[in-house]
């Protein structure tokens, strides 16, 4: 398995059809540098797809991720980047509302 120690979240979107360079050169423009261990996501515009690129210190992996129905709950009045927590990530991936999911899981927001 992949070591992920920390996930980053980029606001804003992402042309989807972009391959594995494309991608890293845009963490590298929006992060400053692709950390090992560490993991980058982007959506597309209507935030019904999702990529995600993993550095493993060794080189890095592109995943994508299409919702059939719903979308990502993916922030839009905010600028920059986010950092999300395992418990946030694993909402997100589900489609669920990540923002609600505080430290350990705690439900924080109703």
């Amino acid at each position: 398995m992949i070591k992920v120690e920390a996930v980053w979240m980029a606001v804003q979107p992402l042309d989807m059809r972009c391959g594995t360079e494309a991608a890293l050169a845009r963490v590298v423009t929006v992060f400053g540098a692709a950390r090992p261990h560490h993991a980058y996501l982007f959506a597309n515009r209507r935030a019904n797809r999702m990529k995600v690129l993993v550095h493993d210190g060794i080189g890095v992996w592109l995943a994508a991720r299409r919702l059939n129905s719903g979308k990502f709950a993916w922030p839009k009045d905010v600028s920059g980047t986010l950092t999300l927590s395992r418990p946030q990530f694993d909402a997100l991936v589900l489609g669920l509302p990540w923002q609600r999911i505080g430290e350990a899981g705690v439900i924080t927001l109703l």
